[in-house]
């Protein structure tokens, strides 16, 4: 499609005419004696005429290349434009963070696969959030890993791959063997303060309660409201035992319902862990924001040149004829040179 990016230009085409009408042309006048045989009474005087004042005359030619020459000007001006097909982009809608507890008790050995074999709680979440992950293809996701305290493990992205492997290399007790939950919740607000997804989500993983956080969860939740991101909490570990290990889902929902989030719990099955998962997946679908781009091509140069090359050519021309005329010329003056002269005697002058 074709467009020009400023049509007020062509307002201007008649500007010559209206230059024409409403102001005379410039002309001189001066005093001058009209002398027949100038060349012979010159030569006769032995002097050399300088060169006169030369009148342009206009011709057919001339006279159809300033309106083209003006029309191509004002066109090059209007600056022509191509657009071309729309381009569409997909770009992610959501950022999503993934935070894991790794406290020594993700060692613990009480989840069953589909084969009957047991593995230990962090084995059994690192084979479901794989899966997730792999299936949110328009979501940049990271990770982050908290104990004592949290830790990215991988910022935003949407290279996947890259963080199923970072993924992978979660050790249990790397973070420390404590659980910093309000920590996790407070680096997770900080990693996406710079974020303009339209919507921001953590999804955190314990198997125990509160230990060593800096800021208290509930608090941090309150935080991450504020910075209207949504919390979904998932507890996997015994509410019935004491200590550490004790997962507080009391504590879980608060988290949760602060943000607008939903808490879960998985037993210790890993097809629970992954219903859990799957819920999520469709709690929070995935979205795209699409943009759409129109290419444009300038085209402003295309009559500029084309004028440019004709006025060169008409000078290119009118320099070529001249050149080919001024031998005539000079024969031609030559020729007149050559024409003798009588100068008539008065009859007062024989009778002397």
């Amino acid at each position: 499609m074709w467009k020009f990016d400023f049509p007020w230009v062509f307002a201007l085409l008649p500007l010559p005419l209206l230059v024409w009408w409403l102001i005379p042309a410039y002309r001189t006048t001066a005093m001058a004696v009209r002398v027949p045989f100038f060349h012979e009474m010159a030569q006769a005087a032995g002097e050399k005429p300088a060169p006169g004042g030369v009148r342009l005359r206009r011709h057919w030619l001339l006279r159809l290349l300033m309106p083209v020459l003006w029309v191509l000007l004002v066109i090059g001006a209007a600056k022509p434009v191509f657009v071309e097909p729309p381009v569409v982009r997909d770009e992610p809608a959501r950022d999503l963070m993934l935070a894991i507890d790794l406290s020594g008790s993700m060692a613990t050995r009480d989840f069953v696969d589909p084969a009957g074999e047991r593995m230990d709680r962090l084995s059994a979440v690192k084979r479901v959030v794989a899966d997730f992950v792999a299936k949110r293809k328009g979501d940049r996701i990271g990770l982050v890993v908290f104990g004592d305290a949290a830790y990215p493990q991988a910022p935003l992205t949407l290279d996947h791959d890259s963080v199923r492997i970072l993924l992978e290399q979660m050790q249990i007790g790397m973070a420390g063997p404590r659980t910093a939950i309000g920590d996790a919740i407070g680096l997770t607000v900080k990693l996406m303060g710079d974020s303009h997804a339209q919507e921001k989500v953590l999804i955190l993983l314990t198997d125990g309660n509160d230990t060593s956080s800096a800021i208290p969860p509930e608090r941090a939740a309150e935080i991450a409201k504020q910075h209207k991101l949504v919390v979904h909490t998932v507890g996997i570990g015994d509410p019935d035992t004491t200590g550490e290990d004790r997962v507080d889902l009391d504590a879980l929902k608060r988290i949760a319902s602060i943000t607008g989030g939903r808490a879960f719990r998985a037993l210790g099955q890993e097809k629970d862990l992954a219903d859990v998962y799957t819920t999520l997946d469709k709690l929070t679908p995935e979205k795209i924001k699409r943009e759409i781009y129109r290419p444009q091509r300038d085209y402003f140069w295309v009559p500029v040149a084309a004028g440019l090359s004709i006025l060169a050519l008409y000078h290119v021309l009118a320099l070529l004829i001249a050149w080919l005329r001024a031998p005539r010329r000079a024969r031609d003056v030559q020729r007149m040179e050559s024409v003798p002269v009588s100068v008539p005697v008065s009859e007062a002058q024989h009778g002397n």
